[in-house]
């Protein structure tokens, strides 16, 4: 279960037109540590043409197409994101343990990459005790330490 703004978004539908992705952040309720990241609700992805499809093409000049963009709905509702340590925690502690809430809604890969960073400077994720150990993968928690 998502919350955005204390509603529950179960479905795509339930996302405003033109959602591209969002910015979501995963509590532990005992602990209060937090996770903040990134989810397309989209993928895209190039696959391969098979020969049926090769031979069904239309005679054209140039060079033959040899994939095609194939658009799906992502793993958004059951996803519990990315890190290692979070995810093991998950494991041990149960899902219930936990809260998943959407931060902010983008419109577009751009501005999800945007808000992602500007939400985790926000929450200063290096610097306090969260499950997030680097921003962008180029500054990291280690960084820091002296």
């Amino acid at each position: 279960m998502w919350l955005y703004e204390n509603k529950v978004i179960e479905k795509i539908e339930d996302f405003p037109e033109n959602t591209f992705g969002f910015i979501y952040k995963i509590t532990n309720k005992e602990t209060g540590k937090f996770y903040i990241g990134k989810k397309q609700l989209i993928s895209q992805t190039n696959v391969k043409l098979g020969k049926k499809e090769l031979a069904s093409l239309p005679v054209q000049r140039g060079k033959k197409p040899t994939k095609k963009l194939v658009t799906k709905e992502s793993n958004w509702v059951d996803y519990w994101g990315s890190n290692k340590f979070l995810l093991d925690d998950i494991k041990k502690l149960g899902e219930d343990k936990f809260q998943r809430e959407i931060v902010i809604i983008c419109p577009s890969k751009k501005l999800l990459t945007y808000w992602e960073l500007a939400i985790q400077c926000k929450y200063d994720v290096l610097q306090v005790d969260c499950y997030n150990d680097n921003l962008l993968g180029k500054f990291y928690r280690k960084d820091f330490v002296a």
